[in-house]
């Protein structure tokens, strides 16, 4: 898929707007990871992302103490292009509504999702 044709999280992000208090994009992965590292921003998800837009911002939250799974939990896998990074505290209550949408939302698996080179 070439940029632009890539599923979209307007889902999650209609999700997470009645949920949180206000919700930024940026439109830079690795700034808004950053500004997670930096506590600026509380948390970050997305899906699809390339591999170069989440090594860094990975790496540098990690370092900072703060929490970064795959979408749905375990280790951060920068193949798959699904991330949540947060400074922790409410990286659980993140996932839950991500593993919520995933079971009722009827979308295409994530691995149907997953970040693919054109």
């Amino acid at each position: 898929m070439g940029w632009g044709t890539q599923p979209d999280n307007l889902t999650q992000f209609r999700r997470f707007l009645k949920t949180a208090q206000g919700i930024r994009r940026g439109g830079s992965a690795a700034l808004d990871l950053c500004y997670v590292a930096a506590g600026r921003f509380d948390g970050f998800w997305e899906e699809s992302l390339s591999p170069w837009d989440m090594a860094a911002g990975v790496l540098i939250v990690q370092e900072s103490k703060g929490r970064v799974t795959g979408y749905l939990g375990g280790a951060p896998d920068i193949e798959s292009g699904h991330i949540i990074a947060t400074n922790g505290r409410i990286h659980e209550a993140m996932q839950a509504i991500l593993v919520e949408i995933e079971k009722e939302a009827g979308l295409p698996s994530l691995e149907m999702r997953r970040f693919r080179k054109s």
